[in-house]
């Protein structure tokens, strides 16, 4: 999926060139980004600017330190939509989100 945007290689640098570890650190990423989606969600449904933001931010920092752009750029919209307590689109936003999650975790 082009949306995703993954440089595996930067990531693979980031994991000091150990597939291994690679796969370790994905499995990581994976698991915290769907408990950071939940808390989105959660966020939203509670009209929760803050929640939106923090869960934002921490799936925005892992995807960023793995190479995946395209998860990275719309984490970074929800969380300033959130710190500026603007929750206007960030359904939207929250269903792309997650439908590049789910691509990603589909990668081999």
């Amino acid at each position: 999926m082009a949306d995703l945007e993954w440089d595996r290689n930067f990531a693979l640098e980031q994991a000091g060139d150990d597939e291994e570890m690679l796969a370790e650190l994905l499995l990581l990423f994976h698991d915290s980004s769907a408990s950071d989606l939940a808390r989105i969600k959660a966020g939203l449904a509670a009209k929760d600017a803050v929640a939106v933001a923090d869960a934002a931010h921490s799936i925005k920092g892992a995807s960023a330190s793995l190479g995946v752009e395209g998860v990275r750029r719309i984490a970074s919209e929800l969380e300033k939509k959130g710190r500026a307590s603007d929750l206007s689109q960030t359904d939207e936003l929250a269903a792309r989100l997650a439908v590049l999650l789910k691509a990603f975790a589909g990668l081999p």
